[in-house]
């Protein structure tokens, strides 16, 4: 994990000086459906960011929840298998969560985008599933909340403004990127680990079950 951190400060801040890596990595649909190709372009636009900011936090948000989804798939299928599942959830997320983008602005000429927020998102809410409630402090710290939150009530206020945000198109964020990478980690962890779905239900009852 600390190799997929290091490989995207790395690239993206590489990227900032250097136009030609930029503009060859970044997701530029117009671009990639009249180039018969540039595929590539869904998994490279991943390991670039718009600036610093846009890449601590995604990298925070990878660093934080990361660990316990890895942990997690290394120890119920080994560590090879684990590390490999780990990736297709990260790496996965940033190409799929990518594909709607494509079809959607295709023939956008001016349209770009770029960031991990689709892996992140994915792994993300693959913790949730697997964690959803933290009873420490009623619940934990998540940027920009600025008071303690359970994480299922969190993921599901993050989809709900993901979801308005992606359709009132309102700024240059690719909220689609976010909802649709989530529901990626979600379906593949629920894929890899049926168990999970039941038990997140039981953590989730019982804890409502504890506040009333």
């Amino acid at each position: 994990m600390l190799i997929l951190i290091g490989l995207t400060v790395a690239i993206s801040a590489y990227a900032w000086s250097k136009d030609e890596l930029m503009n060859a990595w970044i997701m530029e649909p117009y671009r990639m459906a009249r180039s018969g190709g540039q595929w590539y372009r869904l998994l490279t636009s991943g390991f670039l960011h718009a600036d610093w900011a846009h890449l601590l936090f995604n990298m925070f948000a990878f660093y934080s929840f990361g660990p316990v989804v890895l942990r997690t798939l290394v120890e119920g299928y080994g560590p090879g298998p684990g590390i490999g599942l780990f990736l297709l959830l990260y790496l996965g997320g940033i190409i799929l969560s990518d594909l709607p983008t494509y079809f959607q602005h295709r023939d956008n000429r001016g349209y770009r985008s770029l960031g991990a927020s689709g892996g992140v998102s994915s792994v993300l809410f693959a913790s949730i599933l697997l964690f959803p409630v933290n009873n420490n402090g009623g619940g934990i710290i998540i940027f920009p909340i600025p008071f303690p939150i359970q994480p299922f009530v969190f993921g599901v206020l993050y989809l709900a403004y993901s979801w308005y945000m992606g359709r009132r198109r309102a700024d240059n964020i690719n909220h689609d990127a976010h909802f649709y990478g989530a529901l990626y980690g979600v379906v593949l962890l629920l894929a890899l680990m049926p168990f999970a779905g039941p038990a997140f239900i039981s953590q989730i009852s019982l804890f409502i079950q504890s506040k009333f």
